[in-house]
């Protein structure tokens, strides 16, 4: 293997409705290892569904530092909810006091759309403090949701513009390219700095 591997796409904790494979970070870290992943950006599931992201990020970034060591190197992205009071705050703590390099969103979970002025305002701030961002389009394939957890995919539409407008925003889109594709793909990847993660990509030509 050739050059630097690295997973944008992993998380730690448990998934809401039952157990997944390797959640616990030890079975993670070992699989990492097997495939010959260096680094990998790690999400807490916690930020899904918890209102105090303080104690979510601290607890990722507790348990990044507690699993480093020889080989892959977790790194961990906090989360930020901009509907939330208070939310200017856990981004300054995920820049200065956890040291973090980046920070995950999920509007879909948390109830704002990528139109919303608060949405505009994290990414220019993200990207003024040189954090990279992560914005995951959907957690849960469709048919895996449990019925009173269904939530939908993040409309990327309105993204592309409000990219163009932040300059230096490094943005990445995790399980995006089920549902983004074609022309509306190669505008938003063409707004600014837009990288696709592709873990979810499926189906025939994929």
């Amino acid at each position: 293997m050739t050059g630097r591997t690295i997973d944008v796409n992993v998380n730690l904790g448990r998934w809401p409705t039952r157990r997944v494979p390797l959640d616990e970070p030890g079975r993670l870290l070992e699989s990492l290892r097997e495939h010959g992943v260096a680094e990998a950006w790690a999400g807490s599931l916690e930020g899904l569904l918890h209102k105090d992201v303080a104690g979510v990020n601290a607890r990722l970034a507790d348990s990044c530092r507690e699993h480093r060591g020889p080989g892959p190197r977790l790194e961990p992205f906090g989360t930020v909810n901009p509907t939330l009071p208070d939310w200017e705050e856990d981004l300054r703590r995920c820049a200065e006091e956890h040291r973090m390099p980046g920070i995950r969103l999920h509007p879909n979970y948390h109830g704002y759309g990528t139109d919303d002025p608060r949405l505009a305002r994290l990414l220019a701030m993200a990207s003024d403090r040189g954090l990279v961002v992560s914005l995951a389009m959907l957690m849960e394939d469709s048919r895996m949701m449990h019925p009173m957890l269904r939530v939908p995919p993040v409309d990327l539409g309105p993204l592309a513009g409000v990219v163009g407008r932040i300059p230096g925003l490094r943005l990445v889109l995790l399980n995006a390219t089920g549902a983004l594709r074609g022309e509306r793909l190669r505008e938003l990847v063409g707004a600014g700095e837009v990288s696709v993660e592709i873990a979810m990509l499926e189906g025939v030509g994929g």
